[in-house]
């Protein structure tokens, strides 16, 4: 049984360094032993006590009776993941250095590993929201929708989603075996990939039939939204009378990229507003210039965030058509904030919803036109451009 008189003497340390973390002096008058604090000081003591009194008693006797000596570090890193897993978030999280650098490489547009997007599924497993074009990961065959149960022979679940990514990037070279579960399949599958350089070049164009325009966007990262300006500019010089602008597998990135593509093609109106817990709106307007030409947007199940913000604008706004299939359904918005020591917190503060209020978090958006791609249009795994039934009715559509 561990001593009451230890836990409070504990307590007492924590509320003095804490105290003195906080106002930076702390009054206490030390006589024949003892430390006699204020009465205030006396109350902030009791409620600390009384909501960590506990804590302190299970991580002392883990340390006086676990059958080997333990890592003190270890423990409280368990504490304060501890504390954020409690929220049932699978967005929000306790980040260690290591993780909280892994999370900034990737938003630098270039890493090293397999090339793939995921999140925490609701199920409780890693889901592949998009293998990222043109990288090993896709090249393999991974598909958005499929679960990642193992990696090299060891498995891993939702709230390991961080320990999973770090060892699915590595060396470029070097091969890792990521074992999935998929939909209509019986058995796992393995994926035997071999790391690469991953650098995301996230806007691709290019003229189709009877002078329609195409426009690739893979992530919104920095300098998205000038790509794509420049791509569109370059199109219209060469007269193209109508634009497709493909989303499908795109997982998002960087909202403020999204938006500023949103409102070169919408018109005057709301491409999104925010919400947080006390109801206070945040609107995101497009000014009334815009693409001066019919355009259809694609996406799918691998279209996510960002890309459902570019969607629920154009879709509410009627600005353009929406072709292909249900997309992901993340519609809360996650504050990064690094913390002295190295790490971070990522914390969900805000969800989004569409034009006309529509919740988009955990529901995604229903397309105008839904078209399936069945598995008989795919060869060896792969859609191409003749089979692509979604293409070709937006080419119908702008025709």
């Amino acid at each position: 049984m561990i001593s009451k008189k230890k836990v409070i003497l504990i307590v007492i340390v924590f509320m003095l360094i804490a105290s003195a973390a906080t106002f930076g002096v702390i009054s206490y008058y030390p006589l024949n032993g003892r430390i006699f604090i204020s009465e205030d000081e006396y109350k902030a003591y009791k409620d600390i006590l009384n909501e960590y009194g506990k804590l302190f008693q299970l991580r002392q006797h883990i340390e006086e009776n676990y059958y080997i000596p333990v890592d003190s570090e270890k423990l409280k890193e368990g504490m304060y993941k501890g504390l954020f897993k409690g929220i049932g978030d699978p967005y929000s999280a306790y980040l260690t250095k290591e993780e909280y650098d892994e999370l900034m490489i990737s938003t630098q547009g270039e890493y090293q590993g397999i090339g793939v997007t995921v999140a925490p599924g609701r199920d409780g497993f890693i889901l592949v929201v998009a293998p990222i074009e043109d990288t090993p990961a896709q090249r393999a065959g991974v598909k958005s929708g499929d679960k990642i149960v193992k990696i090299n022979g060891k498995e891993y679940t939702a709230d390991q989603m961080d320990d999973a990514v770090s060892n699915m990037r590595g060396e470029p070279g070097t091969n890792v075996t990521i074992t999935v579960l998929r939909e209509g399949e019986e058995e796992l599958l393995d994926f035997e990939i071999t790391r690469a350089n991953v650098k995301l070049k996230t806007i691709k164009s290019e003229v189709l039939e009877d002078n329609i325009g195409y426009i690739r966007i893979t992530s919104f990262e920095n300098k998205t939204s000038d790509e794509f300006k420049s791509n569109l500019r370059d199109l219209e010089l060469m007269n193209i009378e109508g634009l497709i602008i493909d989303l499908r597998d795109n997982p998002g990135g960087l909202v403020d990229e999204c938006l500023e593509i949103a409102d070169a093609l919408m018109g005057k109106g709301v491409i999104v507003y925010i919400e947080d817990r006390n109801g206070n709106r945040q609107y995101h307007r497009s000014d009334s210039s815009k693409v001066d030409m019919p355009f259809v947007i694609l996406v799918n199940g691998g279209s996510a965030s960002a890309s459902e913000i570019l969607t629920a604008g154009v879709k509410d706004s009627g600005e353009g058509t929406i072709i292909g299939t249900q997309t992901f359904g993340k519609g809360i918005i996650q504050r990064i904030l690094p913390l002295e020591d190295g790490g971070g917190i990522e914390l969900t503060i805000a969800q989004y919803f569409s034009p006309e209020g529509k919740t988009i978090h955990e529901v995604g958006i229903e397309p105008d036109i839904i078209i399936e791609i069945e598995d008989d249009m795919l060869e060896d795994g792969v859609l191409t451009r003749e089979n692509d039934p979604q293409l070709k009715k937006a080419l119908e559509i702008l025709k």
